[in-house]
């Protein structure tokens, strides 16, 4: 595991430690009042407690973590990689179609022609720089 992927995996459980600190302090409310006025538990219901909390916390694992670490498909982060088709060429600046919708682009390394497919590179206010698709298998 690479030093971005553990630093991404930590993020995401804060994250989540974050989502249950309000349950934390909720129980720990209702321990402190139980206590204030000496209601003793039996060892079931803690136990039940205990698995009703665990079931939560491993629940939200399951569903928070890969949420958090998938990659944004909306917004400015959505639109990087993304192919298109050069409406008008790019020399350097012209004009892309991307999931249908017209971009004014640059392309800096060289001319691109009309029909020729691009990929986004990164968006620098409404203007898309991108580069030549290339044709070669990874």
């Amino acid at each position: 595991m690479d030093k971005k992927d553990a630093t991404t995996k930590t993020k995401a459980w804060f994250i989540v430690l974050l989502a249950l600190l309000d349950d934390i302090i909720v129980l720990a409310i209702i321990a402190l009042i139980l206590w204030i006025f000496d209601v003793e538990l039996s060892i079931p219901v803690i136990i039940v407690l205990v698995l009703a909390l665990g079931t939560l916390i491993f629940i939200l694992h399951r569903a928070l973590i890969p949420a958090i670490m998938r990659r944004k498909t909306s917004g400015a982060e959505g639109m990087l990689g993304m192919t298109g088709e050069v409406t008008e060429s790019l020399c350097p600046k012209g004009t892309v179609k991307i999931n249908g919708e017209y971009w004014k682009a640059v392309c800096n390394e060289g001319d691109v022609n009309t029909g020729e497919e691009v990929e986004v590179l990164r968006i620098i206010g409404l203007n898309l720089e991108v580069r030549k698709k290339s044709n070669e298998c990874s």
